[in-house]
């Protein structure tokens, strides 16, 4: 088997190295990017969102995406030797990571032309930094088993209740938020699908200070509050199977330490 780069694929990687190297600062640098992937104070999630938006404005931001929706199409293994040669430079995980990786390819597969237009160069450029709000406090491992409710009100969904270890929600503008909205319904088949712009009235963000000192993780409540019907992701009741099309992405991206495609 031949593990060489193809004379293309090396004419890639120097054109990245080059490209990090010439622009790549020590304030951004990180020791273990993973273990950092979120910012620890205002200032520094500031920086790295500059960053992202220089690494977007030199076409390196969404690699995997379609070129139609502002990515490169780039190839699987261009998308490796981009990420290989970004680590070796000890780059930090972007800003825009949930929504580059997770949010954005959701939104290109279940979302209206709308949504897509006005959702998705955002997320690339960090002007949209993103977070998930699946997990809740009583539903252990079960994620259907949630109890945020989400009432239509015709023009609206009204939301109450409340998320847990959602990452990054201190810095977030928006949620990908699954909602129960028919209690009578299975409960696989009762959940929707909502991007919930975090700074709604009634949404309250809560940080969970780790022993170490880490506020990665946050607690998220919701009460009375309104979202609007066009910011509903997929059919009504259907937001299962969207809430596992995020979940494949996010698979993929705890697989290969993917850091901006």
């Amino acid at each position: 088997m031949d593990f060489e780069y193809t004379p293309e694929q090396e004419a890639f990687r120097k054109e990245v190295r080059r490209w990090l190297e010439a622009n790549i600062t020590p304030d951004l640098c990180v020791d273990d990017a993973m273990d950092e992937r979120v910012s620890g104070d205002r200032e520094t999630f500031e920086r790295r969102v500059t960053w992202q938006k220089k690494l977007n404005a030199a076409g390196w931001v969404g690699l995997s995406w379609p070129q139609q929706y502002g990515g490169r199409g780039a190839t699987l293994m261009e998308q490796i030797i981009f990420n290989d040669e970004y680590s070796q430079v000890r780059a930090p995980v972007l800003p825009g990571y949930m929504g580059v990786s997770l949010a954005g390819p959701t939104i290109m597969q279940w979302g209206t032309e709308e949504q897509k237009r006005y959702f998705l160069p955002r997320i690339l450029n960090a002007d949209d930094i993103w977070c998930q709000g699946y997990s809740e406090p009583n539903a252990g491992s079960d994620l259907a088993g949630l109890q945020t409710r989400a009432v239509d009100m015709g023009d609206f969904f009204l939301i109450n209740g409340q998320k847990v270890w959602t990452s990054g929600a201190q810095f977030a503008q928006y949620m990908v938020l699954l909602a129960r909205t028919d209690a009578d319904a299975p409960k696989h088949q009762g959940i929707s699908y909502f991007l919930l712009d975090m700074k709604t009235p009634g949404v309250t963000v809560r940080p969970l200070v780790l022993m170490n000192g880490h506020r990665h993780f946050n607690e998220v409540f919701f009460e009375d509050v309104r979202a609007p019907r066009e910011n509903l992701l997929g059919p009504k009741n259907g937001g299962w199977k969207v809430a596992i099309t995020t979940l494949m992405f996010e698979r993929s991206f705890a697989g290969n330490g993917c850091q901006v495609s």
